[in-house]
């Protein structure tokens, strides 16, 4: 062992004793477990057909909500409807999905998403 609390030939980690590098990865860990809770609390809305459908998602990606509006319900265009529908999850969907990004990009850990 080298007397800067690294391995020999290692330099330290880059002048970083293997104690720091640990505290630095307990501090990331608990950094990104908090911003996973706070993900998982946020909801995230999306609307289509001119806001004639709204669906809320959490941040779990769990629906929570769908709303309706009844001009948009037509027993002879169910499929319009459903297209709606389908295409308010997916946007809602997708903004939680851009949140967990932006929220955990900023680790920069390769693998991690």
């Amino acid at each position: 062992m080298s007397k800067r609390g690294g391995f020999p030939g290692m330099g330290g980690f880059g002048g970083m004793n293997i104690n720091q590098l640990m505290k630095e990865a307990k501090k990331m860990q608990a950094d990104m477990e908090k911003s996973q809770e706070e993900l998982q609390v946020k909801e995230f809305e999306s609307t289509a057909g001119g806001g004639a459908i709204t669906v809320k998602v959490a941040g779990t990606k769990q629906i929570k909500e769908i709303k309706i509006s009844k001009d948009v319900v037509d027993p002879d265009d169910v499929e319009m409807l459903q297209d709606l529908i389908m295409t308010c999850v997916n946007d809602a969907i997708k903004k939680v999905d851009a949140a967990q990004a932006a929220q955990f990009g900023k680790y920069n850990i390769p693998g991690l998403m």
